[in-house]
């Protein structure tokens, strides 16, 4: 990544920590990390392990058009991509899992990142509507409390929405109209693209429509969509789970509306790992539900490593076993997924 992107996303990071932290006691927040029971994390932990399995599922189902690949073999590239978006910037994980299929099974890296991007979508829709089965919890927390900088998240809540939403839209009429897309990218290609790369662009932009193959089917769209669902509710019993560690009682539904505006926040340029991005939004929720301050830090404190570091591990002992080099991976990626 460029530098300038790097040391951007530190910086929001540090405005979002800054944002989080400022009216904490931190010595409180020592007490309650100290005090905590750290034992429900290994149960949380798990079930994070079973929702990663689902989705390696998920993308295994998406990609059956493409080449039909057992889930376990995908378990493994799903975990790299995982360690991918914690270590490096911009999310750039999802183009690693690629690359390794890639090497893999031979599925170019433009079709797989389709498939890649369709899942996003499908998981900024489910986010979303975690945000809107909750949508009255989001009365309790202020404009002021730091999160996205004092903008509403009912605000950002509806301006993701539109957002996803329309993405899926136009992915869902490229899929279903392949022919009449095909045309409309040839077209703009021979309008826009300069003559010497508008072959490569071409073949790319194929791969890629390829890639969209399993929203062709109202059937496949159903259980995608499913899927992440059952995802999504995984990861919100992780939450749940460790919230026993710090004998916080609130609602699963609380729990829904912290994980989706959370991960939402995290599609903002930050620091490696979502820092800051992640934890102003949960710590701010968590408050305004009746939460002491210094306990819902200290347990998103925690539940933001106990969801980092552990896929973070297992990706790393994967790419080891893989063969590959830190130092390879992003020189390869451009010509890989040309």
């Amino acid at each position: 990544m460029k530098r300038w992107q790097f040391w951007v996303g530190v910086l929001i990071s540090v405005v979002f920590l800054y944002l989080a932290l400022r009216k904490q006691h931190l010595g409180e927040v020592w007490i309650a990390l100290s005090g905590a029971q750290y034992l429900w994390l290994i149960p949380g932990i798990a079930v994070y392990m079973i929702a990663v399995w689902v989705r390696a599922w998920r993308w295994h189902f998406m990609l059956r058009p493409l080449k039909k690949i057992p889930t376990y073999k995908m378990f493994p590239v799903v975990a790299i991509g995982y360690m991918g978006n914690n270590i490096y910037p911009a999310r750039a994980g999802e183009v690693l899992r690629a690359y390794v299929l890639k090497r893999h099974e031979g599925v170019p890296v433009s079709a797989s990142l389709a498939t890649v991007i369709v899942e996003r979508i499908f998981d900024g829709v489910v986010m979303l509507s975690f945000i809107f089965l909750n949508f009255s919890g989001l009365a309790r927390v202020q404009g002021d409390s730091g999160v996205f900088g004092g903008v509403s998240i009912q605000t950002v809540a509806v301006v993701g929405t539109a957002v996803f939403l329309g993405a899926l839209v136009v992915f869902l009429l490229a899929a279903m109209f392949p022919f009449t897309t095909e045309k409309v990218v040839r077209r703009l290609a021979d309008r826009l693209i300069p003559a010497r790369f508008r072959t490569k662009v071409l073949d790319v932009s194929l791969r890629f429509l390829g890639g969209l193959e399993s929203l062709r089917s109202p059937v496949d769209i159903l259980m995608i969509f499913v899927t992440s669902v059952v995802i999504w509710l995984l990861e919100t019993a992780k939450y749940w789970l460790v919230t026993y560690a710090f004998g916080i009682h609130v609602s699963f539904f609380v729990l829904m509306l912290v994980n989706g505006v959370s991960n939402l926040a995290t599609t903002l340029p930050s620091a490696p790992g979502y820092v800051g991005t992640f934890d102003a939004p949960a710590i701010a929720i968590l408050s305004a539900s009746g939460v002491a301050p210094e306990a819902a830090t200290a347990y998103t404190l925690v539940l933001h490593a106990a969801l980092w570091l552990p896929i973070t591990l297992l990706g790393m002992y994967y790419f080891a076993r893989e063969g590959l080099q830190w130092g390879e991976v992003p020189s390869d990626l451009p010509q890989e997924a040309a």
